[in-house]
């Protein structure tokens, strides 16, 4: 019973994360409306998707990139190359589109809100939420690291742990 609750709990912070948030087409708009605030990368977007969701989704570059792809095609956005990365902006017809679109965009913002708020998602997602934003900060930088700062980390892990361990015991 116990190992059922686990593996299910697992499949939930898992398997929601990686399910697709969005009906079809719609991840268009949230992209467009992401870059119309400020131009940015594809994996800047992954990442603020998975903030916005508080970790509970995280789209693939494979879902990403084509779609930025596509609105450039479509000449709703342009890209820049910088720091060798491709940066995209929105352009005139990118903006003229979400206005014309912006019930759309407003639903689909919506229902984000609703699938991702806090009392949807509740307490766990919070704790989620960090635990990924350390998996990329220790996923990112654990490799240039020195043994004795790899040994450093280590130790603050365990400490943590034990830490966690304690509270989730009382």
């Amino acid at each position: 019973m116990f190992r059922d609750r686990i593996f299910n709990e697992e499949r939930f912070f898992r398997g929601s994360r990686r399910r697709s948030s969005f009906q079809k087409g719609d991840l268009k708009y949230i992209i467009l409306d992401l870059i119309k605030d400020k131009p940015r990368h594809g994996y800047d977007i992954i990442r603020e998707l998975e903030e916005q969701s508080y970790g509970l989704y995280k789209p693939s570059p494979g879902v990403i990139y084509p779609t930025l792809q596509m609105l450039e095609e479509m000449g709703y956005a342009s890209s820049t190359e910088q720091e060798g990365k491709k940066v995209y902006s929105v352009t005139e017809d990118g903006l003229q589109f979400l206005a014309k679109q912006k019930d759309i965009t407003d639903g689909v913002k919506s229902q984000m809100k609703k699938k991702w708020s806090f009392r949807k998602i509740g307490r766990m997602a919070m704790v989620m939420k960090e635990y990924h934003a350390l998996e990329h900060l220790l996923g990112r930088g654990l490799r240039s690291l020195d043994a004795e700062k790899t040994q450093r980390i280590r130790e603050v892990l365990i400490q943590a742990y034990d830490n966690i361990e304690a509270i989730i015991e009382e």
